[in-house]
């Protein structure tokens, strides 16, 4: 499945950074985060439910941005 929300990053670093902290993540197939757009767009299987998975994406993201946030 393929989803895209709007996501609040700072600046281009931060999301080269979460992107990178992203992919790690087992239930993720793919991401990409763009700064100008201030969206995320994430790949993942249909078996996990996108309002747990962005949860634990926004979680991640926190750690290299603190005031970071998804709307979902």
């Amino acid at each position: 499945m393929n989803k895209t929300y709007p996501i609040c990053v700072d600046c281009a670093n931060c999301a080269l950074l979460m992107e990178e902290a992203i992919r790690k993540m087992e239930e993720v197939e793919s991401v990409s985060i763009s700064f100008m757009s201030q969206k995320i767009t994430l790949s993942f299987s249909d078996d996990i439910p996108p309002e747990k998975l962005i949860k634990k994406v926004e979680k991640v993201c926190r750690k290299i941005e603190p005031d970071c946030e998804i709307d979902f």
